[in-house]
């Protein structure tokens, strides 16, 4: 994806994700996407963990006002823009056995795309592309 900033324009600082059970969702999106990461934070027992993924703060928020499942999990989708999308679907299946909405598959000569589902059901995307010119 292309990045274009317009002078002024508002950037997107972090993304926060209201659960019933915050530290199993923070264990799952840091096995998924940040799996050296230590358990740095994760006993303190407080309402709210994050992640610092790529330039975005992903923040994991104790909520009264959701549910423990999503209801419409498809409303908002987060992306993350990954590499090897093939070795990470192959070690998410070994060691998470995540749900796949979608399966890796490509959509165009240079995108793969696959869409799992986080344990508090929402849907998680992960594309895989290529800018110069070779097929995903």
């Amino acid at each position: 994806m292309s990045e274009t900033t317009e002078p002024g324009s508002p950037q997107v600082g972090g993304i926060v994700l209201g659960s019933t059970d915050p530290r199993r969702l923070w264990e799952w999106y840091r096995d998924v996407f940040a799996p050296g990461q230590g358990r740095d934070g994760a006993e303190d027992g407080g309402p709210v963990r994050h992640l610092r993924l790529g330039g975005t703060h992903v923040v994991f928020e104790a909520r009264d006002d959701v549910g423990r499942k999503s209801v419409e999990p498809g409303r908002v989708l987060v992306n993350f823009e990954v590499t090897d999308i093939r070795a990470m679907e192959k070690r998410l299946n070994a060691q998470l056995n995540p749900r796949w909405i979608r399966p890796v598959e490509a959509v165009d000569e240079h995108v793969l795309l696959g869409t799992l589902e986080d344990p508090d059901g929402n849907y998680v995307q992960l594309c895989d592309t290529t800018d110069d010119g070779t097929p995903a």
